[in-house]
């Protein structure tokens, strides 16, 4: 059997079984493929009878779902202590090397038994110093901890504790459009909002001809990798040649990158109110480019009036790669494939762009509201899965 542990979602108070029903509906999907895993739930537990499933396998799944904060193989023994004793042996010896030192950390929660905790420490710490040549007991920094839980449901005997996700789980904070590009930050952008609850529809901006088709398979693959945590996602793929082309070919060429990430804005705004999205999600990071810095996140975000979540805001370049190793999206995002940032930047784009000159230009440009409402209409909407067969295009299996 595998003990699920949830975090944050168990101080919620009366909405905690609306949360930990949201974990285990989004772990009964991930662990599809394994159909004899059986699902136990008793207060403030979780467990899964693998059933012959692969463990490794199963652990492997269990580390991309957000909310569970460990996990830990265990053995259930019936409520007697032999059988306890037992079972805490063939713990041990399942270790990968046997351990010098250990101590048990026994907990009675159910008070009918007739060892207290103190005792079954004494009890089963005993008969593996017996049984186990070598092994000797440190109370302070052992080798090896060995938990016995002695519940109502039966006896649970583990040695090791794997580290989850953590967060909150898939949709309970509600969801959001995140404005994914084909670079390094974006993607951890989404990652981070998705740990926090944050169900995510992706809004992609193409150039074609411009941008290439291996540029826009990039950020098809970047979306797969997302979805191994959040389960299929909806990436919607914006077509931003016409508008980008008319900007450019305004006098006002060191506000081009402004007019663009407001035209941007507009669009994901308008996508968001579509599919119900309740804010926007971007990679920005202060200072990171001519785009990032105080004044343009303030003239560029208050084109908008939904809500703009800014994860990386206060992180170095280091940090975010760090976070892309981990969540595999890095290899993927450094592809030289060019979007359509990289398309017409000017020489010197304002770092400083005044808000009034800006929405005064705007206002001159009567063709951008009819071109901003017509990229909407032709954009095109891809669902997504974690694995190269789960692909849907404006909603079709294709």
């Amino acid at each position: 059997m595998i003990l699920l542990r949830f975090g944050e979602l168990t101080l919620k108070g009366k909405n905690r079984n609306v949360f930990e029903n949201r974990v285990m509906s989004h772990i009964s999907e991930t662990l599809a493929p394994y159909p004899r895993i059986k699902f136990t739930k008793a207060f403030g537990r979780c467990y899964l009878e693998l059933n012959g499933e692969p463990y490794e396998d199963v652990a492997e799944k269990l580390k991309t779902v957000f909310g569970l904060v460990s996990f830990s193989p265990v053995r259930k023994a019936p409520l007697d202590l032999q059988a306890i004793r037992e079972a805490a042996l063939s713990e041990m010896r399942r270790l990968p090397q046997p351990p010098r030192t250990f101590k048990v950390s026994a907990r009675r929660a159910d008070k009918t038994f007739p060892y207290s905790s103190m005792e079954l420490n004494h009890l089963i710490g005993g008969y593996l110093l017996k049984h186990t040549p070598g092994l000797k007991v440190d109370v302070h920094q052992p080798e090896v901890e060995l938990h016995a839980e002695v519940r109502q449901e039966g006896a649970f005997v583990y040695c090791e504790t794997i580290p989850g996700l953590g967060g909150y789980p898939r949709g309970s904070n509600g969801k959001a459009m995140l404005m994914l590009s084909g670079g390094i930050d974006s993607p951890v952008a989404g990652w981070l909002a998705m740990r926090k609850g944050l169900l995510l529809e992706a809004v992609h901006f193409h150039s074609f001809p411009y941008t290439s088709e291996r540029a826009q398979q990039k950020v098809i693959d970047l979306t797969r990798k997302l979805a191994i945590y959040g389960g299929s996602i909806k990436l919607h793929m914006v077509p931003f040649t016409d508008i980008q082309v008319k900007l450019n070919e305004h006098k006002m060429k060191h506000l081009l990158i402004t007019l663009m990430r407001r035209a941007m804005f507009a669009i994901t705004e308008k996508l968001a109110l579509k599919h119900d999205a309740g804010g926007i999600v971007t990679g920005e990071s202060l200072g990171q480019v001519a785009s990032q810095t105080l004044a343009s996140l303030h003239v560029i975000g208050r084109e908008v009036r939904l809500p703009v979540l800014r994860p990386l805001i206060a992180m170095d370049k280091s940090e975010i790669i760090k976070i892309a190793e981990k969540i595999d999206t890095y290899a993927t995002s450094i592809l030289p494939y060019e979007d359509c940032c990289t398309l017409f930047v000017p020489k010197s784009p304002s770092t400083k762009p005044n808000l009034r000159i800006t929405e005064t230009i705007e206002r001159r440009l009567l063709w951008l509201p009819d071109m901003l409402n017509l990229a909407v209409e032709r954009t095109e909407t891809l669902t997504i899965g974690g694995n190269e067969t789960d692909f849907r295009k404006n909603e079709q299996l294709f």
